[in-house]
Parts: structure tokens; sequence; C-alpha cells
């Protein structure tokens, strides 16, 4: 094993990267074993898909701002479990580019006499900036959290920083005036450009807002979709349901082969995201429900309805047993689940195979290297 832990001055206060300290191979092998330890007992785990450059691949970079005893102006993350602000110039994890410009906005402040904010005594301007890139398209989103509606010298400060960046596409100033630990607040005011940025996945274009999800690895998403459709066999007659839909990539990408599809999703601004991303694609079979995952299998079910395929992307908890439950009663052929915890996934399957289902293939992804996350992909039939 080679100690990595002095490639990144930080990693200790930070916290962000977990297993740093072993080299690549080392890390898969790690996530390998650990996958199986919990998912070997239902059929034979794939090797993991690793990345060729595991650096830098995060598209989506978030940083606080604050000001040290000396009044010095820093920007960084919080300390693991706290809330002091560890100084972070470039990350190994995040876009070169994105922190490139978080340093500059540093720089920015000074000039223009703005301050940092400081949450306990709440006095000063900024308290964030989160940047966003579009790794096929190159556009990038800049969204300025403030603790104010006021920003003065709004225009010119947002022309250095186009001068010094000619990349950036939007820029966003974003007001969060509330004691929360949210980044973003619900005010918002375009100061340049569209007020979005578009990426393009798996062939599809995706509109991506200040507060739309999107995911933060594009590279490994690709990978993790094209292994989904690959276990959903689709031939172009199917009924799909995408539960935990977000902003219907996963569905979109099922749309270009199914017969038709119904993503599920509870967050409001998500299914507007998803309706407006079918448009951009010109997909007429996909359609969006604001519902609760569960109550609307639940009712689906009630009404007699079927599925051939069920696509689950739940979050880190896991599904419930009552979705379980209503998914079974729909009786699809074939269930594709993605998941970004193993241990949640175990107890699920273990579920679904009571329901007269079974597991037939496990695939992981390494979407998040250094850290000790694992994304896996799983097959799941109907038993005959």
């Amino acid at each position: 094993m080679s100690n990595q832990k002095s490639l990144c001055p930080v990693a200790g206060k930070c916290g962000g990267c977990q297993i740093l300290n072993m080299d690549y191979p080392r890390q898969l092998s790690f996530k390998q074993a650990k996958v199986i330890k919990l998912l070997g007992k239902f059929c034979h785990v794939k090797e993991i898909i690793g990345m060729e450059h595991p650096f830098h691949y995060r598209n989506k970079v978030q940083a606080a701002f604050g000001t040290t005893r000396g009044g010095q102006i820093i920007s960084g993350v919080y300390q693991s479990g706290s809330h002091r602000i560890v100084k972070v110039d470039s990350c190994l994890l995040e876009d070169e580019k994105a922190d490139a410009i978080i340093v500059t906005v540093r720089k920015l402040l000074k000039g223009f006499k703005l301050t940092a904010y400081n949450e306990f005594n709440r006095t000063g301007f900024l308290r964030h900036v989160l940047v966003k890139r579009a790794f096929a398209t190159g556009e990038v989103m800049v969204v300025l959290v403030s603790a104010t509606p006021m920003f003065p010298g709004k225009n010119s400060f947002v022309s250095a920083l186009l001068k010094a960046h000619p990349e950036i596409t939007t820029v966003i100033h974003n007001v969060n005036d509330r004691f929360t630990s949210l980044v973003l607040g619900e005010r918002q005011t375009v100061l340049y450009g569209d007020g979005y940025i578009t990426d393009i996945l798996c062939g599809l274009k995706f509109r991506i807002s200040a507060q739309s999800f999107y995911q933060i690895n594009p590279v490994q998403t690709e990978i993790l979709y094209n292994t989904a459709m690959e276990y959903a066999q689709l031939t172009g007659n199917e009924t799909v349901v995408d539960a935990y839909c977000g902003v219907g990539t996963i569905g979109m990408v099922a749309a270009k082969t199914a017969g038709t599809v119904v993503g599920v999703e509870s967050n409001p601004q998500a299914v507007k995201d998803a309706i407006v991303n079918a448009k951009i694609n010109d997909m007429k079979n996909i359609r969006f429900v604001c519902a609760d995952a569960t109550e609307f299998l639940c009712e689906a079910a009630e009404n007699g309805e079927h599925c051939d395929v069920l696509l689950m992307d739940p979050p880190r908890a896991g599904s419930t047993p009552q979705f379980i439950d209503a998914a079974a009663k729909l009786a699809p052929d074939r269930i594709v689940y993605v998941s970004c915890n193993p241990e949640t996934l175990a107890r699920d399957l273990n579920l679904f195979i009571k329901k007269g289902y079974a597991v037939k293939k496990i695939q992981p992804v390494d979407m998040f290297p250094h850290t000790d996350h694992t994304e896996c992909v799983v097959q799941i039939l109907k038993k005959q």
C-alpha cells in the first residue's frame, strides 16, 4: 500500500476523502471486498468498474466563506462534524476550473469592500459560492450566495469575474438569510447568462439550474446507466416505472428503448426540471408524476395496473417495506435497483426475495473515488 495522505494537506481535517491513504487499485479491492461481504450471498458480484482518471471528477463544487481571527477571508469546506471552515484552494476530487473560480471570487471580495458572512453574529455578505460545470458542453454556472439581498457593485463584480474566467456562461445571485445549514435560499436573481447550464449525458441534453439535482460524476454515471439499461433488457414495447426519478435522467435514458415510461418523484422542483428535460429532448413517451413513490405504487397496484420493468434509485436510506410490497403487487418481470448504499441494499434484497424475486446480477461502480461510498446496479427477476 502506498501512502497517499501527503497528496492532500487537509485530508485529515476535511474528512471528505476517507480512503485517500490507499492507492487506487487498493481502494477498488477494498470496495469490492465490502460489496462481496454484504451482497455475495445473493449472487456472484462482478468486478467493480473504476475510473481511468480518478481525480477532479466532481462537476459541482461548493465552498463556505468565513473570516479568520486575523481578519483574512477564507473559503473551503466545513471540518467534518463541525462548522469550522477548513481553507481549501484546490481539491483532488473537485473540478479544477471550479476551484480556480472560487479562489478568484475570494480575491475579488476585498477590492469590492465585500465581507464574508459570520454565522455566529449573523453579519457580513457572502456565505457560499456554488459552481457547476457541464463536462460535455463546457458551460459553467456560478452561484453567489449572500446573507442579504443588497449586493453593492454587483455589475462591476460580475464583469471582473468574467474577465478572469471567460468560460463562465451564467452567474446567479442567491439570497439565504435564514439560520440554516442549507446552502441555497429561495430567492435568486440572474446577473448574467440564462440562469442555467446544459449538459449531455448518454446522448441526452439535461438543463441544470442552481437548485436541480444532477449526478456529481458524469463519467461514471454513463457507465452506471448503461449497465442499468443492459439489465432492464428493453425491446421497445415495455411499460417502465422509474421510481425516485429525480430530474428524470435514468427514465429518459430508458425512454429511448422502452414503450412508455412513468417517472415518479416527490420533489416538485425536480419534477419541473424533469418535464423541461423531456421537452428539450422531444420525448413523447415519458411522463412525470409528483408523488411519494410508495403511495404511487400502492395506488397503481390497487387499480390492477402492471409494469414490465421497475427502475429504482432510492436515497441512502434505501427503500421501504411498503414500497417493496407495492412493487411486488405491480409484478414487474424485471427490477433494476441502483443503490448508493450496499448496507440498505442488502436489507431490501432480502425483502424482494421473500416476495418471489431472485437476484441475478450485481455490478459495483466506483462513483466516488477516494471516499468509502460504492454504487451498485442490481438485476432482480421475478421467479417464473
